[in-house]
Parts: structure tokens; C-alpha cells; sequence
């Protein structure tokens, strides 16, 4: 069973960082491309980073040079948040989109992320 469990949102100000992780469980990352989307209030999700099984990695433009996606163990992916603006204000999702056997997509619970002014 595929699980997500997001973690390390919560409030800052602007100009402040934070780094979030995501625990992984019930599958192997060379099967799956891992990610983040945001939802903010009102608008509809958004692809913020991805890694692949290669390792290769994408960002939104609206974060590239402050976001940093990370495979940091066997089990955990994280985004480091820097330099962070109120526009990033956000419910944060951890993502995996998987082939054989897992196949299918997958989300975390969201966690949230509240950069104040």
C-alpha cells in the first residue's frame, strides 16, 4: 500500500525558509516520479517540483532558484523553501506517480504553508 505523509509546514515571514519531507512507504522510487503540487485558497493546484527515477528535476518558474526538491533517503523526499514570499502561501502535497506495480497517482494529506507579510 502506496502511503504519503507530509510534514514541516507551518508559518514564517517572508524572506524566511522552510523545508518540508515527505515520508514514503509501500513502493521503490525507480518506479515512481515524486513531487509537490501547492493549492492556495480559491486557485486550483499546481505543480511546484518534480524528480524523477533518473534523478532529473523541473520547477515551477514561479519558484526556480529558491525551491529545491530533494530525494533525501530511500524514504523521503524533501523541498527546501527559501526566500520565501506570501504568494507561496499554500497547502503543500507530496506526490507519486507510478508504473508497474503501482501503478497509479498518489497524494499525501497536504500540509500548510503560511508565509506571512
Amino acid at each position: 500500500q502506496v502511503q504519503l505523509v507530509e510534514s514541516g509546514g507551518g508559518s514564517v515571514e517572508a524572506g524566511g525558509s522552510l523545508r518540508l519531507s515527505c515520508a514514503a512507504s509501500g513502493f521503490t522510487y525507480s518506479s515512481c516520479t515524486m513531487g509537490w503540487y501547492r493549492q492556495a485558497p480559491g486557485k486550483e493546484r499546481e505543480g511546484v517540483s518534480f524528480i524523477r527515477s533518473d534523478g532529473s528535476t523541473s520547477y515551477a518558474d514561479s519558484v526556480k532558484g529558491r525551491f529545491t526538491i530533494s530525494q533525501e533517503n530511500a524514504n523521503t523526499l524533501t523541498l527546501q523553501m527559501n526566500s520565501l514570499k506570501t504568494e507561496d502561501t499554500a497547502v503543500y502535497y507530496c506526490a507519486a506517480g507510478c508504473t508497474s506495480p503501482w501503478d497509479g497517482f498518489y497524494w499525501g494529506q497536504g500540509t500548510q504553508v503560511t508565509v506571512s507579510s
